[in-house]
């Protein structure tokens, strides 16, 4: 199992519920591997593929950024993205990812 399917398996169990939080889709394209994840106030959702038809945040990046995102706590900066190498509809939007799940 590659290691990013594991850190999308793994979501759920890291949610950090937080009461009246709007419902949100994220759609990932991690390399070959493609997720959406829903956080509602009271749980995250996790399915593989492309799941809804327009997701309110995009994020388009290579297994190795992704994995040191998630497991290192790298913060992508404005140079992630004006290189190409993190490609994203809502760069503030990423942020939430760190404050909603335990890493």
């Amino acid at each position: 199992m590659s290691k990013v399917r594991e850190i999308f398996q793994k979501m759920p169990e890291r949610y950090l519920p937080k009461p009246g939080l709007p419902t949100r889709t994220y759609y990932f394209s991690v390399g070959e591997e493609r997720w959406t994840v829903t956080m509602r106030a009271d749980r995250c959702e996790v399915a593989p593929g492309k799941q809804v038809e327009q997701a309110d945040v995009v994020l388009k990046c290579d297994p190795a950024l992704f994995e040191k995102m998630v497991l290192e706590g790298k913060n992508p900066g404005p140079l992630d993205i004006a290189r190409g190498k993190i490609r994203t509809n809502d760069p503030s939007a990423l942020g939430a990812l760190r404050e909603r799940f335990r890493i």
